[in-house]
């Protein structure tokens, strides 16, 4: 690691060696590997750049490394917390281990989510997390070519080689159908986000027609309204489901957000949640435990499967070694919005 004198008077390695009196390399060790410097040496070294607010060329070590220690993460959106959580504990981990995570959202554009990708690549990304599998194979070819280590979360399919931390949205969503069906409920209604580029949402529906499938109701006769994500785009799906489909008992929405929507409006319209008809949600966010019902929902290990992406992604870079991709376990979270069927 090297600095030159600059002439714009911003300190330098060199203006720090002096202020310690200690060799370039001596400073470059304290802030590489602290662990190779004495205790007194390096209290002196680190006096020094403080008092010089002096701050390495991040160019020029990730030039000489050839790596950037910089971990990048595209997500659909911010406007959903039901990335905070597993965000936060991948952040935590990559700080562990020394890495600095650059996050980037698509809003669910497809075309916008390859234009970040390749710029974060280009910027120097030493790995990548994207969520759930769907995107066009130039994307997946572009990151081999590039050696990019690249980690698949929020999604677990295993007829996917991909390396990935995630879940079975299919199956998770299979088994919540189940005991509501199981409640005595047959007419059944989705409230989903747009399915066209979002497998999250398309396996959640696809659960759903699987669970009535397996108890012999038609798999094809369930009413699904295609929505925005938004508490307010669950309140006019929750309506329309309603003038769609009158006999509906149960109303199974793909995301938490949605199904308070569906509560909001089941309230101003005088309809009780679960005596009239039942509701439900999946992630478990804490919005479902504070809604009013509390949410019967589908729980999902957030923090877990951020960590546990980190630690692969870490993992990858420094072995060449196949990772075995890792299947999370979620839980039907059973609360006051799912009643029996008094209809």
């Amino acid at each position: 690691m090297t600095d030159n004198t600059n002439d714009d008077g911003i300190p330098t390695l060199a203006d720090v060696a002096r202020h310690a009196n200690v060799s370039t390399a001596t400073v470059s060790r304290c802030l590489n590997s602290p662990e190779r410097v004495g205790k007194n040496t390096r209290e002196r070294v680190m006096q020094a750049v403080q008092n010089l607010a002096y701050t390495p060329n991040f160019g020029a070590q990730a030039l000489a490394a050839r790596q950037t220690n910089t971990i990048a993460a595209v997500i659909p959106t911010m406007e959903n917390a039901v990335f905070a959580r597993g965000l936060q504990a991948f952040q935590e981990e990559l700080v562990r281990h020394g890495k600095t995570l650059l996050l980037a959202s698509s809003a669910y554009d497809a075309d916008l989510e390859e234009q970040q990708v390749r710029t974060l690549v280009a910027r120097g990304a030493d790995g990548l997390l994207l969520i759930g599998y769907d995107r066009a194979p130039d994307i997946y070819a572009f990151l081999a070519k590039q050696k990019v280590p690249t980690v698949i979360a929020w999604s677990f399919n295993p007829e996917e080689n991909r390396p990935a931390v995630g879940f079975n949205n299919r199956a998770a969503m299979t088994e919540l159908a189940k005991q509501v069906i199981r409640h005595g409920h047959k007419h059944l209604a989705c409230i989903s986000a747009p399915t066209a580029s979002n497998d999250r949402a398309r396996e959640r529906v696809a659960g759903i027609r699987d669970a009535k499938a397996s108890v012999g109701l038609n798999p094809n006769d369930l009413l699904v309204i295609e929505t925005p994500y938004g508490i307010e785009s669950g309140e006019r799906a929750f309506r329309q489901v309603l003038t769609d489909a009158p006999n509906t008992t149960a109303v199974m929405c793909v995301n938490d957000v949605l199904a308070v929507g569906a509560l909001r409006a089941a309230k101003e319209m005088g309809i009780r949640v679960p005596d009239d008809i039942s509701v439900t949600g999946f992630d478990d966010i804490e919005i479902a435990t504070l809604a009013e019902p509390p949410l019967t929902t589908v729980h999902v290990p957030h923090r877990e499967m951020g960590r546990r992406a980190a630690d692969m992604l870490i993992q990858i870079q420094k072995s060449d070694l196949t990772v075995q991709n890792l299947e999370l376990t979620t839980e039907i979270r059973l609360r006051q919005s799912l009643g029996p069927n008094r209809n």
